[in-house]
């Protein structure tokens, strides 16, 4: 046997590992270095001399606090949340009920159609804004929660659509012959028996949804007044406005959440691949 017999690995899968972990400390370098700075006792965005020598009054929870106890950043918070789980909801129904269309063969002209709901995510997200106000400020619903919403479901929908219809491709319609040739009609077949099996892909969909719309400050900045500041939106003015770690603090926040719903996600696309499997077994 030789060496790379028994080590088990060559010397190309080493070269691939080491450039893999480069490639990822490339990208989450950046990511990272935000959580140990939202600790910085000084109001700096640098690393003081006491944090680099780990001593312990170099680092403070006061940044934290300014988040948690602050009535901007709750009320920031609340919009954050309020918006982004009302335009998952509203992306969430739309793109499915679109994907379960598309995935029809008798839908005519599907990838037109497709390539038109995906294209939220091509289109460049500053003239997606510019578009959105000049429409939305037609009907008077700028500078509301429902211009907001709607606008962020239409950002979050292409999401849905691309999750949905990667599940609907795994899916055996004739389940939904057998349905109805059991008396089931085509609501029934749909709810009890098509949703529960594109169950993963639809809430994979959802949570891209809403990490899109409480990633988004572009549009809020066109669309949204004093009151509906998100998250983003708060940031942002805490960079112009007036220089905070604050901002450092609520990042690290967006952090874990995105960690939480990027972990769900995997989870979720594991339970659909072993679902697969069993069922293609």
């Amino acid at each position: 046997m030789n060496a790379k017999g028994q080590s088990g690995r060559g010397p190309g899968q080493w070269a691939l590992a080491i450039f893999c972990t480069l490639a990822l400390l490339f990208l989450i370098a950046p990511i990272l270095v935000v959580i140990p700075l939202s600790f910085n006792a000084e109001p700096y965005f640098t690393f003081t001399a006491g944090m680099l020598t780990l001593d312990p009054d170099a680092y403070s929870l006061r940044w934290y606090e300014q988040v948690l106890l602050s009535d901007e950043w709750r009320r920031a918070a609340f919009n954050s949340l309020v918006i982004g789980l009302s335009a998952t909801a509203l992306a969430t129904t739309l793109g499915t009920l679109a994907a379960v269309g598309l995935s029809s063969p008798a839908m005519p002209w599907r990838r037109a159609i497709t390539a038109l709901l995906i294209s939220p995510m091509i289109v460049p997200i500053i003239i997606a804004a510019a578009g959105m106000f000049f429409f939305y400020s037609s009907v008077n619903l700028t500078q509301t929660y429902t211009g907001l919403i709607l606008s962020h479901a239409a950002l979050g929908a292409p999401f849905v659509v691309i999750t949905v219809t990667a599940a609907m491709a795994g899916f055996n319609r004739e389940l939904l012959q057998a349905a109805a040739s059991l008396g089931a009609g085509p609501l029934r077949g749909f709810f009890k028996v098509q949703l529960p099996l594109i169950s993963p892909g639809v809430i994979s969909g959802a949570l891209f949804a809403f990490a899109a719309s409480l990633d988004e400050v572009v549009v809020v900045l066109f669309m949204g007044g004093i009151e509906q500041r998100t998250i983003p939106r708060q940031m942002w003015s805490g960079i112009r406005e007036e220089i905070s770690p604050a901002i450092l603090s609520a990042a690290t926040f967006l952090i874990v959440i995105a960690v939480l719903l990027l972990v769900t996600i995997e989870l979720l696309r594991a339970r659909s691949a072993k679902r697969s499997g069993g069922s293609g077994s």
